[in-house]
């Protein structure tokens, strides 16, 4: 339980990172005309990715969930591609990335690195990880709830998203 603790802290200092750089990536969208969308949403992404960190451990330690070795350890690899996938993304998109829907008005969407094969990879990556991170240690209450509220919020980021990029890249 204490070295899954250890890796939920790993991936909070990782959302904390995250928020890093989508701080800077915003101040410089915003030096160059950027337009957030659909910020109404945005404190529920928050909300939501919270309570998965903080849901997921209270599980395993208040239910005492064992780790099995045959599903934790495909789950952490899963975690740990989950995590690749997220900052190739981030690498891809460079000062555009952001945890906001921001468009800079007039460049053109990126179609290099994982944007070749989708046009939401960042979401791939935020859906296998809400499954896999609590499973690592069998917290299955803390999987099922995140999925569900996660494909609520992605189903309306996602619209969000599509929505300003062809508003503002028209």
């Amino acid at each position: 339980m204490t070295a899954y603790t250890l890796l939920i802290g790993l991936v909070v200092l990782e959302r904390l990172a995250e928020l890093l750089v989508a701080r800077r990536n915003l101040a410089w969208a915003r030096s160059r005309g950027g337009v957030e969308s659909g910020s109404g949403h945005y404190r529920w992404i928050v909300s939501a990715h919270v309570a998965l960190l903080v849901a997921a451990p209270a599980e395993v330690w208040l239910l005492d969930r064992p780790f099995l070795p045959a599903l934790g350890w495909p789950m952490l690899a899963v975690v740990v591609l989950a995590q690749g996938l997220r900052w190739w993304c981030i690498g891809t998109l460079g000062r555009r990335w952001n945890t906001r829907v921001v468009v800079v008005p007039g460049m053109p969407p990126v179609d290099r690195g994982p944007y070749r094969w989708s046009r939401h990879p960042n979401y791939v990556a935020v859906v296998a990880e809400g499954i896999a991170l609590p499973l690592v240690h069998t917290a299955w209450l803390t999987a099922v709830v995140f999925t569900v509220a996660n494909a609520a919020l992605l189903t309306v980021r996602i619209h969000a998203e599509d929505a300003a990029l062809t508003k503002w890249n028209a």
